[in-house]
């Protein structure tokens, strides 16, 4: 009498573990892409940081500052918005007298394909510009 024994695995063995192998792939995928998800934000924002650094930094290199506004697009991609202002400095009821001049730069870089759901990037700063005589 020889006794019949079975090796290998069961057809209910092989589902689960199919079905174990299917859910960790679906969990390390969905890992996976908000990764890369997260490194094209990250670039989006480092490009418009830079746009609006390189705008600000350029605004009254080549000439005085003046008042209004100036937009445009980058890379087909990056709306940009410059206004520029004068920003006087008042200490109480005084307003302090110089040979200076100061402006203030606002800068805005915003991307995206719908309005509601935009980014954008804002950069402030002042800009000290000698008097004209």
């Amino acid at each position: 009498m020889t006794l019949n024994k079975q090796q290998g695995f069961s057809l209910l063995e092989i589902l689960i573990a199919f079905s174990i192998l299917a859910l960790s792939l679906g969990i390390l995928l969905k890992i996976f892409s908000s990764g890369v998800n997260s490194a094209v934000v990250s670039e989006e924002y480092t490009a418009a940081v830079q746009i609006a650094e390189s705008l600000m930094a350029k605004t009254g290199v080549e000439s005085k500052p003046h008042n209004g506004r100036n937009s445009g697009v980058e890379n087909d991609k990056y709306r940009w918005e410059v206004s520029v202002s004068p920003f006087n400095f008042v200490v109480g009821k005084f307003q302090l007298k110089s040979t200076a001049e100061l402006f203030k730069v606002d800068v805005t870089v915003s991307w995206g394909d719908d309005d509601d759901n935009d980014r954008e990037v804002r950069l402030s700063t002042l800009k000290l510009v000698n008097k004209e005589q």
